[in-house]
């Protein structure tokens, strides 16, 4: 298939209007999630009796695995699994062994990961690992039960995540990385204690100031605490210095602590935005490509799919997508942005 000339990073693939490449691809495998986090899905809105998507618009495994391999024809060499919460998905490990045995043109294995709230990490971890996961992310805003529980919307105990992690370590999923949200008002009071925590585990912290996705949310900028407070605070109790980037549009800045001690990183997407290096499409669970965590849209891949379409028209279709992408919300950010219609974040799979 043809692809437009190299993107930014010297390799060929697909570039939209800004050379970005086509990198990364977030699959997210279900809507549904066991969690009600108050900056995704809060419970005052998607209560027990919301209905999710039926079934039979939820894309098949197979279907995933089609797109998810001419994905990779065109250029993507990450694929994250994502949800709602992809571990409550049946079969969920049937998906990760077909998706394991996808290469690259060039015969190089796909990096396969997958990001959870770790609730059922304990019992999935060692089956996901065994069919070819290499590395998960867990969502993990507060050691503090009652924190963790004004963030997730639930009475989860924070013990059963933790337990979760081990047996992601002892299922050799590493380097394991952590996600908090911090929200101001409700958990920066945990930022020492998760950063203290993650450098006994070994756990690659990362922080991610609080987002305008979706409406659900109750978004204020006076609520988000900036990437430089945070680096602020650790380095108040661990000196600490910048670590270039893994790669270019790695989606963190990374921070190292001086002492020896690790890592973490910090996720600006207000304060910092990283537009202009993003790398990254997403496929819904009822088969929408996203071009953006703040789209306004999504473009009916599932309608192509079940279409009859051959991989050449469905390719076709995505090369158009990608190549006319120009979206940069991150750095628009504004009032004049604040009233545009944006899809929720649980149903894109951020």
């Amino acid at each position: 298939m043809e692809m437009a000339q190299n993107g930014f990073d010297g390799r060929p693939g697909l570039t939209d209007t800004l050379g970005r490449a086509l990198r990364d691809l977030r699959i997210s495998v279900t809507d549904r999630c066991n969690f009600r986090c108050t900056y995704c899905m809060p419970k005052e809105i998607f209560g027990r009796d919301y209905e999710f998507l039926p079934r039979d618009q939820v894309l098949t495994f197979e279907e995933i695995c089609r797109l998810a391999r001419l994905f990779v024809g065109l250029g993507v060499e990450k694929l994250r699994i994502t949800g709602g919460e992809p571990l409550v998905r049946r079969g969920l490990a049937d998906l990760i062994a077909m998706l394991a045995a996808i290469r690259r043109p060039d015969g190089g294995e796909v990096d396969l990961t997958l990001t959870t709230n770790g609730s059922a990490l304990r019992a999935l971890a060692r089956p996901l690992a065994e069919a070819g996961l290499r590395r998960v992310t867990v969502s993990l805003d507060s050691l503090d039960d009652e924190v963790f529980g004004a963030m997730n919307g639930i009475e989860f105990p924070v013990a059963k995540v933790l337990d979760g992690i081990a047996a992601a370590t002892e299922a050799g999923l590493a380097p394991i990385k952590a996600n908090m949200v911090v929200r101001r008002g409700i958990n920066e009071s945990s930022v020492v204690p998760m950063a203290a925590w993650a450098r006994e585990a070994n756990v690659v912290l990362r922080f991610i100031e609080y987002m305008d996705v979706g409406h659900s949310n109750g978004w204020r900028l006076d609520e988000v605490v900036p990437a430089d407070e945070l680096i602020e605070t650790i380095g108040a109790v661990w000196p600490v210095e910048p670590a270039d980037p893994n790669y270019r549009g790695e989606v963190a800045d990374r921070w190292r602590y001086r002492d020896g001690g690790g890592e973490f990183g910090v996720i600006s997407s207000v304060t910092q935005p990283f537009c202009r290096d993003c790398t990254r499409a997403r496929i819904s669970a009822e088969g929408k490509l996203y071009t953006c965590l703040f789209a306004v849209d999504g473009h009916d891949a599932r309608a192509v799919l079940r279409s009859g379409a051959s991989d050449e028209e469905l390719a076709a279709f995505v090369q158009g997508i990608w190549t006319r992408r120009g979206d940069r919300y991150s750095e628009l950010r504004s009032a004049a942005t604040s009233t545009l219609p944006k899809v929720e974040m649980f149903a894109m799979g951020g």
